[in-house]
């Protein structure tokens, strides 16, 4: 696997390119199933055999499945990209008629935001480990494996703001700046890397805290806690979740009430209810987090929050929950549709311990329950980064635009009305009509902090960057039909023009979605095909190498949806 990553300020481009070699001696169909990040807006696929390129079209996702079992039944080569309908960090790509010998090179093309760090570092994370994600009863689990192929990875970063570092979980070439100013630098990754664990690239700028703004063109009071653990990973993560479990309840204040949940395939709380924090309660949650061990199994994180969420919350306490977990559960969706039910309730900080964890559920728990989310690997202290959620807020956020006459904007981003210390948030907004080059347009944002109020007011020229990837329109279109996406399981009365609306904007846009598909057919190729086609899997670090028919596999996973 060959990947490049072009990353601008916050934002990351990122083009993979995955050789395909078909090593037997008669035609085969092969299932990819990786990982991607969370709010990542593929943007672009093509496939490459010998010196013809086929570029990929966004269709709808069953009209995409039923051409690309058409073609394959033919003889034809197809290639087919999908998001899983479970867990938007997961993808299947399916490469259908590859001949006896014959190569393929397979392109994904996706822009991601990039996270801040507790250090105040952006983060950019290539995932590699799938985890075999828990599933409840009644659901096939899948085991690990080792991965036959290896990762080549370059790094391009361009920014306003100076470079100061960049740092990485795995082992990097030396740094080269490219300009005296320090605003472009590249760097690659050691050779002879196996992709087995997530490739992480901490990235920071100088001044990364001061407000900007980029126009693209287009084409024409005292908490009630309860905290969670899942018991699952290796003895080293639990060990530091303890230690941070001690660390927040010797940090909650005197008056509070608390709970703490330990979840795997079943789950227990400390405390029948939550209890007031005093000191004899807090000696008999500090022995009871002493004596924990990874123990308990799988990550069936909903029956332990269905049954916080019944709890009564104490008059002027408001709930606060920290979940702290590996990530790896299946019905991921569902877990985040009951977060968002009960977001008026409560807040939630989300953190994913180790490699693998998935950014959908840890990112998506902190979105939807108006939190914040960390990812702590396994050399990471996690006390640091729990700081955040014991700082205070800005709340009440606005945003309102001044602008030329013949200007208008639509805000596409979702309302955000709570930032928590060291977070960072991207507003996306369209802006139609004509200016001149020299034009100005102001944006201010008013929030409270520690309730007073607080404005910051920012100029930003109207003439276009000269950037032409289109990675805000890209990220802008992903944001908003991940809206619709929530707008679609609130269970919203006009379901089918919800998803309709989301069908058209991902074809309109050439970004991925849940109920379209990436599809490319080579109608140049033909073959005979006697009997079933041959199918194989290729292996994702934690899966194995499975011969299961890639048809049967579709119909289990359409069925849990």
């Amino acid at each position: 696997i060959s990947v490049q990553v072009l990353v601008q300020d916050h934002v990351a481009t990122v083009s993979s390119t995955l050789q395909y070699v078909n090593e037997e001696e008669r035609p085969l169909e092969a299932l990819f199933v990786f990982p991607l990040p969370a709010d990542a807006a593929v943007c672009h696929f093509s496939a490459k055999i010998g010196e013809q390129e086929i570029v990929a079209e966004v269709q709808d996702r069953e009209t995409a499945r039923d051409r690309y079992d058409d073609a394959v039944s033919s003889g034809q080569q197809a290639f087919l990209l999908e998001e899983s309908s479970e867990s938007p960090d997961v993808f299947r790509l399916s490469v259908g008629c590859l001949s006896a010998g014959q190569n393929a090179a397979v392109t994904i093309i996706y822009v991601t935001e990039l996270a801040v760090q507790d250090d105040h570092s952006l983060r950019f994370c290539l995932p590699a480990v799938l985890n075999p994600r828990y599933t409840p009863a009644g659901t096939t689990a899948i085991s690990s494996g080792a991965v036959p192929y290896t990762l080549t990875l370059s790094v391009h970063v361009s920014s306003p703001k100076p470079i100061s570092k960049l740092e990485s979980s795995c082992t990097l070439d030396p740094l080269v700046f490219l300009h005296s100013d320090h605003t472009q630098a590249t760097v690659n990754l050691n050779s002879g890397h196996m992709f087995d664990k997530d490739v992480e690239l901490f990235v920071y700028y100088q001044d990364t805290h001061q407000p900007s703004a980029i126009v693209e063109a287009g084409e024409t009071t005292a908490p009630m806690g309860d905290m969670m653990h899942h018991g699952k990973g290796a003895q080293m993560r639990i060990e530091s979740a303890k230690d941070t479990l001690l660390l927040l309840l010797k940090s909650l204040p005197v008056g509070c009430y608390f709970n703490i949940y330990g979840f795997g395939s079943d789950f227990e709380s400390f405390f029948p209810q939550s209890v007031e924090y005093n000191q004899d309660t807090v000696d008999k949650a500090l022995k009871r987090v002493k004596e924990m061990k990874a123990d308990m199994g799988g990550t069936e994180i909903l029956q332990p929050l269905k049954h916080i969420y019944s709890q009564p919350c104490y008059p002027d306490h408001p709930r606060q929950l920290f979940v702290f977990t590996d990530g790896e559960v299946f019905n991921t969706k569902e877990v985040l549709d009951l977060v968002k039910s009960h977001a008026h309730s409560h807040r939630c900080f989300s953190f994913g311990i180790g490699g693998g964890a998935s950014a959908a559920l840890i990112t998506g728990m902190a979105r939807e329950g108006s939190g914040h989310a960390q990812f702590i690997t396994d050399t990471d202290r996690m006390q640091p980064k729990v700081k955040f959620a014991l700082q205070p807020a800005v709340l009440n956020i606005s945003v309102d635009w001044t602008l030329p006459d013949d200007v208008t904007v639509d805000t596409l981003s979702p309302p955000n009305n709570v930032l928590f210390q060291g977070q960072r948030t991207l507003i996306y907004a369209q802006l139609k009509g004509e200016s001149s080059g020299g034009s100005e347009g102001t944006v201010t944002v008013k929030y409270s902090l520690k309730d007073q109020p607080v404005a910051n007011q920012l100029h930003f020229c109207l003439k276009p960057t000269e950037e032409t990837q289109l990675s805000i329109h890209r990220l802008a279109a992903r944001t908003l039909i991940r809206s619709l996406e929530q707008e679609e399981r609130s269970g919203a009365a006009d379901v089918e023009g919800i998803r309709s609306r989301m069908v058209e904007l991902s074809v309109q846009a050439g970004v991925s979605s849940v109920h379209t598909a990436f599809i490319s057919v080579n109608k140049d190729s033909r073959q005979t095909v006697k009997g079933p086609l041959l199918q194989r899997r290729v292996p994702t670090y934690g899966i194995t190498n499975q011969g299961e028919s890639i048809r049967e596999m579709r119909r289990k996973l359409n069925n849990t949806t």
